[in-house]
This record gives structure tokens, sequence and C-alpha cells, in this order.
């Protein structure tokens, strides 16, 4: 079920989400130091470790299941603000996959609007505060419009990741309006925001985990 968001592609995803963690966990800190407390690196890698080990002990069901089991370990286990802006993401876009075992790309699309939606409320932040909405914001639309445009999971998932990219690279000369890099003020241009960045990776991960899962879909 190449074109479809299942409960195994959706734990692949998880998995690939945590190496991508383990692989960055270095520069994500970095960034942070620049602008926050320096541990953003360490809280999404921790987190998402506890997250694989979680869903590992989950039997097959759906990807709702594996989403609100993710949104939930990682209030607990990612420390700052993020924890509980991630949490709130996942369980959301839980929320929005219902109970279905095989999600398409207009569902994703819903999912991902859910989670910009909720993480926004619960951040109470806005595009051009300098935080994860920026990058989560212009995924959910383009996964939106790829699923206007009757295009395939795959495609939708890239646009996403490129939207994902591009919003996290519009970070870095925007000053801060929210989190501990509002303290900086004007300081905190010039510097890419670190959660903007993990935010990005997470949808980096999904693709790399889709080609490895269905390596001749297109």
């Amino acid at each position: 079920m190449s074109d479809a968001l299942t409960f195994d592609l959706t734990r692949a995803i998880i998995y690939e989400i945590t190496a991508g963690m383990a692989k960055n966990a270095d520069y994500l800190t970095q960034l942070d130091k620049a602008i926050g407390d320096g541990d953003h690196g360490r809280n999404m890698l921790t987190g998402f470790q506890s997250v694989q080990q979680a869903i590992e002990a989950l039997p097959p069901g759906t990807p709702g299941i594996l989403l609100r089991s993710a949104g939930m370990t990682l209030v607990t286990t990612v420390g700052g603000a993020s924890g509980p802006l991630y949490s709130t993401a996942f369980i959301a876009a839980a929320i929005a996959a219902h109970w279905k075992e095989a999600l398409q790309l207009a569902d994703l699309a819903h999912m991902a609007k859910s989670a910009a939606d909720a993480l926004a409320r619960r951040g109470r932040c806005r595009l051009g505060d300098k935080t994860i909405l920026d990058a989560l914001d212009p995924a959910a639309r383009a996964l939106a419009q790829a699923a206007e445009d009757n295009k395939s999971l795959l495609y939708g998932l890239q646009a996403a990741a490129d939207a994902a990219r591009q919003g996290m690279e519009a970070t870095t000369p925007m000053v801060a309006r929210c989190g501990l890099a509002m303290q900086y003020g004007t300081g905190s241009a010039g510097h890419q925001d670190p959660g903007a960045t993990s935010c990005y990776l997470m949808f980096d991960a999904a693709v790399r985990a889709y080609r490895e899962m269905y390596p001749l879909a297109h």
C-alpha cells in the first residue's frame, strides 16, 4: 500500500526520526546554544529514543495509535518548551487520523494542519515568531496543495519536507517573539531556530523512511 500512511510506515518514520535526531543532536544543540539553553539536541534525542521504545511494545494497529503514543511520551521526556509543543502536535495529528488503518494524502494534510493549529494555540505563537510553527505550517500547506492536486503520497511528503526546510531557513533573519529566544531581542536575528530545524528533520525523515520501504515508488 505504497500510497497510504499505514501503521508500518508510520513506525518506520518514527524510527527514522530517532536516527535523524541522533545524527543531528550536536547540530541542534549548537543552534540552541546561540538563542536558548543549549539542550534541544539532547532533549529531542532522549524524547524520540523513549518514543521508539514505547512503540516497539505496541501490537499492530493504526497510525493514530502510534502518533498518540509518541505525543504522550514526548510530553514527559522532552525538556523545555519543545516537549509540550511537540506532544500537542502529535496528539492533535492522532485525533485527526481517527481510527483509519490507511491514511491517504488528504488525511495527512488534515492531520498536519490540525497539528500546526494545536501547536500554535499551545505555544501562543504565529508565523514569523521564530518557532517550530515556521516549519510546520508551510509543511502542512504543502501537503494540502499536493492533496488538492491529486499527487502521490511520496510527492506530498517531499513537498512538505521542502517547505519545512524553506520555513526553517527563513527563521534565520527573524527576531524571536516567543520562547527563550525572545530574551535576546534583536540579537536573536542571524540564528536559525532550533525548533524549526528539528521539525524539518522530522519531515525529511518521513521521506527517507518512505523511500526505504518503497524503493521503486515515485
